[in-house]
């Protein structure tokens, strides 16, 4: 009954891993009656009171210690019994509610087995920090990983960030630490505070914590995710019938932050961004919206690659639920979204994932294999089961909270490679001599099944920049199992080629039809995004040589080259209307050039025209990944700088003739071979005078004649103006 010196001095020190075994009600091991212990350090007079049973006896507390300890004993009780505290402080004011001490565990064996394990997919509802009703008593649970620390406690302003008032217990030998307080509810701040097993007493915030204080803040806050009331029920049902391989996709993204201002300091919440953003991509023809990653980030120039709350979304634009609406309307308006997805590193911040519990607990402990070189950032520990749990529930908690419908995966070549960025002597090689992250793969194909599995219709896209084969195809192929893989290659080549004057692309026209010798080895999304406009490249408008004319001439032709040819699209925001700087973070899309003269506004107009046409015509996407899904007209026309092709639908039913001319000369009659006979309709021209340019055309379009060239049965003359994309659709 009587508390030794060593358990006494281990809760006033709050260092007992298991406080719940001396704190709160506990039958007297000699005989009849029960103790109770409760540690309240401002309280000068403190009674149990019994809540249900009646006959059960209220006594009073006695200070045993000068910090706050209080104990008292009672012989009228044999067993234990729910009960209240009720206290008095020094300044007369009474409370009264249930002890925290008084509840058992809320996580079960098997959520921490399986948590061992790492296959516990809904982790992120358990630990954290979670609205609960335990006994008829409302309160928040508290559960934390961290196996190296000697003690760890919730903190907040319910108990003066004071670490001895709510010390948790360690479950076992799994590492997870856990309390139930009661009263605590959403809207509450709190950290964990944890001892560190050299002694040092650090603060940290929950990995799995759920929203977050504005930045510079940190603290995080209990909260439930839970009570949106969604009303997109028929998107999410269609999205688990497509084929996402088989839809248009044409990807627009956004910065939240800077896509468009409320005031000059202050961005756009997510409530007010659905009306506004909607609009306009519902305008536009976007087919979906990709958001740079919108998980809580602490330093803002990161553009939310450094992720400090891998399972919140950022507070600057507004709640969770705020978020949630946001998502509502874009899905109930035909919308997709995407989000970055970020389980590639994380920032150093000594309140955060760094270090957790005094030891590299999410990270590798060898700075060869834990830091990365190019970002100052830590490297998860993918052979770690537990770290692997963290990250494959935190994408599906995306999914299944926020009805997210893609993930596209941040950096996937510095997750692959052991010597990413490294030089010899500054990684440490695999179990078979090799430079292979295994651990890695292994993560990616897991994350990839499960999504595909749990959620399907769900998306996952590769930024991955290297020649890693298989990214998209199915692990049983020894594939890593995405959806889809940006290509890098199709957008380095095509950028380098429109950097360069008219007068030099004869020689290089190899740099727009080289993808076509890899394309079918991957899934392919074409990206023009924001690292493209960027660190010192300058827009998209300014890459290109030439003056207004020639730049958004070209402009369009790039834009159309993209969205005619085999894959799907993404656009950054700002490029659909020739942004002429580059894209700043603390700014916003230069709507006021749209004011400025014919180009912009044309330019706009030209990539609305462009995803309706794409959109409309099953050619240009549904045969994206099939073999006779395009066909080269003539690709070896270099001495006129002309490209030609053909788009197919999967059915064959429809086909379409592209044509590029990338000079500023005019070219006719300029002979095209055509799959078919009949009336060839004009259905875009780039050179429209509606979009900037001169308005040269072909009168609504050409008849095919029997005239054979360039291996088809069918030709026509055609008029290729300056710096033009044409695409013709065939009447008969």
């Amino acid at each position: 009954m009587i508390l030794i010196s060593e358990e006494l001095d281990s809760i006033v020190e709050a260092r007992h891993r298991s406080p719940h075994e001396l704190l709160g009600m506990h039958p007297i091991g000699t005989g009849k009656g029960v103790v109770v212990r409760a540690y309240l350090q401002t309280m000068v007079e403190v009674e149990v009171v019994p809540v249900h049973e009646l006959a059960k006896p209220s006594f009073k507390l006695q200070r045993i210690h000068e910090t706050g300890l209080f104990e008292g004993v009672t012989l009228e009780s044999d067993s234990v019994y729910a009960y209240d505290l009720r206290t008095i402080d020094q300044q007369g004011h009474v409370r009264q509610g249930r002890d925290a001490y008084s509840f058992l565990p809320t996580l079960s064996e098997a959520d921490v087995y399986l948590f061992a394990q790492g296959n516990e997919r809904k982790i992120y509802e358990k630990l954290g920090s979670q609205l609960r009703v335990i006994d008829g008593v409302a309160g928040t649970s508290f559960a934390v990983w961290a196996p190296n620390a000697q003690r760890v406690s919730v903190v907040g302003n319910f108990n003066a960030w004071d670490g001895r008032y709510h010390p948790m217990r360690i479950l076992g030998s799994t590492g997870v630490w856990e309390i139930f307080i009661p009263g605590i509810g959403e809207g509450e701040l709190y950290k964990f505070e944890l001892k560190t097993s050299e002694g040092e007493v650090i603060t940290k915030t929950d990995p799995y914590g759920f929203f977050f204080e504005v930045p510079p803040k940190q603290a995080s806050i209990v909260w439930n995710n839970l009570k949106f009331s969604w009303s997109d029920q028929n998107w999410m049902e269609r999205r688990r019938q497509r084929d996402v391989l088989r839809e248009p996709m044409s990807i627009y993204e956004v910065h939240i932050g800077s896509w468009r201002k409320k005031t000059v300091s202050e961005s756009l919440g997510y409530r007010e961004l659905a009306g506004v953003l909607v609009d306009y991509v519902t305008k536009m023809g976007f087919t979906h919206v990709e958001f740079l990653p919108v998980a809580e980030h602490a330093f803002y120039p990161s553009w939310g690659y450094q992720v400090t709350g891998f399972f919140a979304p950022s507070s600057r634009y507004g709640t969770p639920e705020d978020f949630q609406f946001l998502v509502n309307a874009l899905h109930t308006a035909g919308i997709g979204i995407i989000v970055d997805w970020v389980p590639a590193h994380f920032p150093r911040d000594t309140w955060a994932l760094a270090n957790f519990d005094g030891t590299s607990l999410y990270e590798h402990e060898d700075p060869r294999q834990g830091s990365h070189q190019d970002w100052g950032t830590l490297i998860f520990n993918f052979g770690r089961h537990e770290v692997r749990n963290f990250l494959t529930a935190n994408a599906l908690f995306w999914c299944d909270r926020f009805h997210i419908d893609g993930l596209r995966v941040d950096a996937v070549a510095s997750m692959l490679y052991l010597d990413y960025s490294r030089k010899a002597g500054e990684w440490i090689p695999n179990r078979h001599g090799g430079r292979e992250n295994l651990e890695a793969v292994e993560f990616l194909k897991e994350f990839n099944h499960l999504v595909h599995v749990e959620w399907p219709g769900v998306a996952t896209i590769a930024e991955e920049s290297t020649a890693w084969p298989l990214v998209t195809r199915p692990p049983y192929l020894g594939g890593l199992g995405f959806s889809f893989k940006w290509n890098m290659g199709w957008m380095h080549d095509t950028l380098r080629y429109f950097g360069r004057n008219s007068i030099y692309r004869k020689y290089h026209q190899n740099d727009l039809t080289f993808a076509m010798l890899y394309h079918h080895n991957e899934n392919f999304i074409l990206p023009l995004s924001h690292d493209e406009v960027v660190h010192g490249k300058g827009s998209l408008a300014r890459r290109i040589p030439g003056d207004d004319w020639q730049q958004f001439g070209n402009l369009r032709i790039l834009l159309g080259y993209q969205w005619l040819f085999l894959g799907k699209k993404l656009l950054f925001m700002g490029n659909e209307i020739g942004q002429r700087n580059e894209w700043n973070a603390n700014g916003e899309v230069e709507w006021w050039l749209l004011e400025k003269g014919p180009y912009h506004r044309g330019l706009q107009l030209y990539v609305e025209d462009l995803n309706h046409l794409y959109r409309a015509e099953s050619a240009l996407w549904s045969g994206d990944y099939e073999h006779d899904g395009f066909s080269w007209v003539d690709c070896s026309d270099h001495e006129n700088s002309v490209l030609s092709f053909i788009r197919r639908s999967r059915d064959s039913k429809s086909e379409l003739l592209v044509i590029l001319n990338l000079t500023p000369v005019t070219r006719g009659p300029y002979r095209v071979g055509l799959p078919k006979s009949g009336f060839w309709r004009e259905v875009l021209n780039s050179d429209a005078g509606v979009y900037g340019g001169s308005n040269a055309g072909n009168l609504g379009g050409v008849h095919a004649d029997g005239y054979q060239v360039q291996n088809q049965p069918w030709s026509a003359e055609i008029t290729l103006p300056p710096l033009s994309i044409l695409v013709f659709r065939c009447d008969s």
